[in-house]
């Protein structure tokens, strides 16, 4: 009898592995960081090999009209962000351009909500990202 129910191992293999593949996607996106006296960023999280990373898509001013000419368009703004669980990742950097410096980070979503963390020795610095896409 078990014989017939060896071929139902791989399809269970492939569906909770297809589900922890959808784990990550949750911050897979576009998010809007909190301003800062200068305006905010737009950063796009994305799959990079077996982590997250997110790059700087855009900047705006305050007014949010587009901040042409912005010197960090493109750069790596984290990564190395390593899923902890269904909705949480830790492991990686962050890097703050306004202050250049990088940062040990973790972050987590709910909903349309990503809160980023970086931490220098046990200083640290939160923010709360809302999802753009």
């Amino acid at each position: 009898m078990l014989k017939h129910y060896r071929f139902l191992l791989p399809l269970f293999s492939l569906l909770f592995a297809g589900n922890a593949l959808s784990q990550d996607s949750s911050a897979i996106g576009v998010w809007q960081t909190e301003p800062s006296d200068k305006g905010y960023l737009h950063v796009s999280i994305e799959e990079c090999d077996d982590a997250l990373c997110g790059t700087i898509l855009q900047a705006y001013d305050l007014e949010g009209a587009p901040l042409e000419g912005y010197e960090h368009l493109g750069k790596n703004m984290l990564w190395d962000m390593k899923s902890t669980g269904e909705s949480s990742w830790s492991g990686g950097k962050i890097w703050d351009p306004s202050k250049d410096k990088t940062y040990k980070s973790k972050m987590d979503v709910a909903d349309d909500v990503l809160s980023v963390s970086g931490c220098i020795m046990v200083f640290c610095r939160a923010q709360t990202w809302e999802r753009v896409q």
